[in-house]
């Protein structure tokens, strides 16, 4: 079994940034052309994209539509999972219809589960949750806010719902190339029907054998960002490693 690679465009102000732990005031500048970018991972043959409105996470609705229309144009026919400010079922059907695969909703699934759950159940298999956790604890709002629930509560409560995945993001190691906390993921994944995408850390292609390792475990997937941007992490030997080589080719 072998495991997906989401290659990260993430959006603010539209352009392509990389944040540290979630901080907008520790943004990277990578693109000023998402739609580029996007050309760029398709054509090192990456088969899914993954973006996220940064803008629209903190301010509760889509800021970058602009610049995720560009990518849609951009990269027909492959498949893109979006989140960043998507809380109502009017959002959720415009993105839907306008190309998006699959919708990610994160601070709605724990701050309105109802609305989360009814779009899993209205679209099933083209809502995927994002669970971002410090401490195993669930953080919202562009993680501003930690929580008191625990992230595998979360995550159970949409078991039965027709969620494509969960997504899980240790925001300690997002963007800071420390690795993969492979140990809270794979717990997550074991203790939960619903596939699991791993997000947060990936620095090398150690980190992505270690995952492919336990993907029949449930992890379906993993993201990867600064380590593609900085060059850390090389598509062509990424690809070939997620879909059951060696490091070593």
């Amino acid at each position: 079994m072998g495991l997906t690679l989401y290659p990260a465009i993430d959006l603010k102000g539209g352009q392509v940034v990389r944040l540290k732990r979630g901080d907008m005031r520790e943004a990277t500048v990578y693109s000023a052309d998402p739609a580029a970018q996007a050309r760029l991972f398709a054509a090192a043959g990456f088969r899914w994209l993954h973006v996220v409105d940064l803008d629209g996470a903190f301010a509760g609705r889509p800021a970058n539509a602009g610049a995720v229309q560009a990518i849609l144009a951009a990269s027909p026919g492959l498949p893109i999972q979006l989140g960043g400010g998507i809380r109502s079922m009017g959002t959720v059907e415009a993105w839907l219809d306008q190309g998006i695969r699959r919708v990610i909703l994160g601070s709605a699934a724990l701050k309105n589960p109802q609305f989360a759950l009814a779009a899993c159940r209205a679209w099933p298999e083209q809502i995927a949750v994002g669970i971002d956790a410090r401490g195993g604890m669930v953080a919202t709002e562009g993680w501003a806010d930690i929580s008191t629930m625990p992230a595998t509560d979360l995550a159970r409560r949409f078991e039965d719902a027709g969620a494509a995945a969960v997504i899980y993001t240790d925001i300690d190691r997002d963007g800071m190339l420390g690795g993969v906390n492979l140990e809270a993921t794979l717990a997550l994944a074991r203790a939960v029907r619903v596939p699991v995408i791993a997000s947060g850390g990936v620095a090398s292609l150690n980190d992505l054998a270690s995952l492919t390792a336990v993907a029949h475990e449930g992890i379906e997937g993993v993201i990867i960002g600064r380590a593609l941007y900085d060059g850390r992490v090389d598509p062509a030997k990424a690809l070939a490693l997620a879909e059951g080589g060696s490091i070593g080719g």
